[in-house]
């Protein structure tokens, strides 16, 4: 007998019982006589007494079936058609796969290095101040989530199936929790073998991946696309190219700019990391004075606001993590966050981000044209670059000067292992971002009491939460001008996360399969 329920658990009762125990006495039935397979956890901590709630299917004196929801039947695809990627983030590695199981040979072309041999490079930037232009936070196999969190939310459910990524990421070494959790989160103490498990699977059947191989050029004659230019000097014929450059390679929007091809202005978002003590947020959350419970995780927390008009908002918030350097060259400063798998770490940090809207905030850049929204990311990384004293080490302020307006006399205690130093960034930020983050953490206090404190930094600047370009396509996937050219993922505007990009990587590769 199978029974599907909903089941809503104390934490006392979590604690003393367990859930096997719970659900058993639930049903009215020996715990010896069940098995149980979780499909969905959250928290539910809005009040004091915090709650677990589950949707199970419980197995009443039958076995649980051991057979797989999902199977991906990859094919040998060594002397099939190719399909040329570039870029090897969530959307060129989805995008690879869906080729393989569709029985076209994907061949990928990654400007930077792969997992391994990224950590040196991520190792330099942290503690030499050294940026490689190709091999750093957001450049390499993997893109930017490898070595910068590995959350798994997305609010896209209606572009793909979200239940066969995350049954993809298991199948190359996941843990079967993101299955089931509500905010799902890997960790990037983890990703790196996944990423590795998933290339290994590419060219186990057939496909191939290039590592520290740059696209320079596009070959076009008459509006088709014949070939790609490798390091200025190798061409590859093609005839279908999926784009899955990210959002911070900015090379080559300035290449499809230089040739004509068809880009526009997008609206974006920007604006610092936040970083409290983790047993704030804690407290905070789970109204608690001291350490939280050990059956509870390091809590999150989701703010937004309006001010004057735009959307003030928590973006990509790490509990138990730490801030990290993500500049794509020298002479700028840029900041992210991550989390370990465990969320184990003393801080917790935000990105708090202010809308900019393309069409009306950027007048001051419209000499850029499609490109200003890039143009205006760029002055602001290279003023906190100038402000944090010409190294990899990041302006700060203690949260309260930077609200009241004044320069901190000393900083808290940080995560972000480059250092920071003291800067009056309620001045240095234009004044639609700074006067916009000063009015939203002054409310966020008041919606989360303890929030608004001494005791936390911000940090300059959070400039890359998504691309300021979209290079358009058609229903097709197709560029609208560009045959053979199919714009992905977050470099095309098209994903804001991990599973986002990769479910548009699965839609452009069978948009680009079509009709080869």
């Amino acid at each position: 007998m199978i029974r599907n329920i909903q089941l809503r658990v104390s934490l006392k009762e979590e604690a003393k019982l367990g859930l096997k125990s719970k659900t058993a006495k639930y049903l009215g039935v020996a715990e010896k006589d069940i098995e149980i397979k979780v499909q969905r956890k959250s928290i539910d901590a809005r009040k004091p007494s915090i709650y677990f709630n589950y949707k199970l299917e419980v197995y009443i004196n039958e076995p649980m079936p051991s057979t797989k929801d999902y199977t991906f039947d990859y094919k040998d695809v060594s002397n099939a058609k190719p399909v040329h990627i570039i870029g090897f983030g969530p959307a060129g590695m989805w995008a690879a796969l869906r080729c393989l199981e569709l029985g076209f040979k994907p061949i990928v072309l990654e400007r930077g290095k792969n997992v391994q041999e990224r950590r040196r490079d991520i190792k330099a930037i942290n503690q030499d101040h050294i940026v490689n232009e190709d091999s750093n936070y957001c450049f390499g196999e993997g893109g930017a989530g490898t070595y910068s969190d590995g959350k798994l939310y997305t609010r896209s459910l209606k572009r793909g199936d979200v239940r066969r990524v995350f049954e993809s990421l298991v199948h190359h070494g996941a843990t079967e929790e993101i299955l089931v959790d509500a905010h799902p989160h890997i960790g990037t103490n983890k990703l790196p073998k996944i990423v590795q498990n998933i290339r290994e699977t590419i060219i186990k059947f057939g496909g191939e991946v290039h590592f520290n191989t740059k696209v320079t050029d596009f070959k076009i004659d008459n509006n088709q696309l014949k070939a790609i230019v490798l390091d200025d000097e190798k061409e590859m014929e093609t005839q279908r190219v999926i784009l899955a450059t990210g959002h911070s390679a900015r090379d080559i929007y300035y290449l499809l700019q230089k040739k004509e091809i068809a880009l526009k202005a997008k609206s974006f978002a920007m604006g610092v990391r936040v970083e409290h003590p983790q047993q704030i947020i804690d407290s905070i959350q789970y109204h608690c004075r001291g350490d939280r419970h050990e059956l509870l995780p390091a809590a999150s927390y989701s703010l937004v606001q309006q001010s004057k008009g735009r959307g003030v908002y928590s973006f990509c918030m790490c509990p138990g993590g730490f801030i990290v350097p993500a500049a794509t060259a020298p002479g700028e400063v840029v900041v992210n966050g991550m989390s370990p798998s465990k969320r184990n770490n003393l801080y917790a940090n935000s990105g708090m981000v202010v809308e900019i809207n393309a069409d009306v905030d950027l007048y001051k850049y419209e000499r850029f044209g499609e490109l200003r929204g890039l143009e205006y990311q760029k002055d602001l990384e290279r003023l906190a670059f100038t402000s944090g004293g010409r190294t990899q080490t990041a302006p700060a302020q203690r949260l309260t000067d930077f609200v009241e307006g004044k320069l901190s006399e000393d900083l808290n205690p940080t995560s972000y292992q480059p250092g920071l130093k003291s800067a009056p960034l309620h001045s240095l930020l234009p004044k639609a971002l700074g006067s916009r983050l000063r009015t939203g953490f002054a409310e966020f206090g008041k919606k989360m009491k303890g929030y608004y404190t001494s005791q936390a930094n911000i940090v300059g600047v959070e400039s890359r939460t998504s691309s300021p370009v979209n290079i358009p396509r058609k229903d097709t996937l197709e560029h609208p001008e560009i045959k053979g050219l199919f714009p992905c993922g977050e470099g095309g505007g098209y994903a804001g996360g991990i599973v986002s990009a990769a479910m548009d990587g699965e839609r452009c590769a069978e948009a680009a399969a079509s009709g080869l």
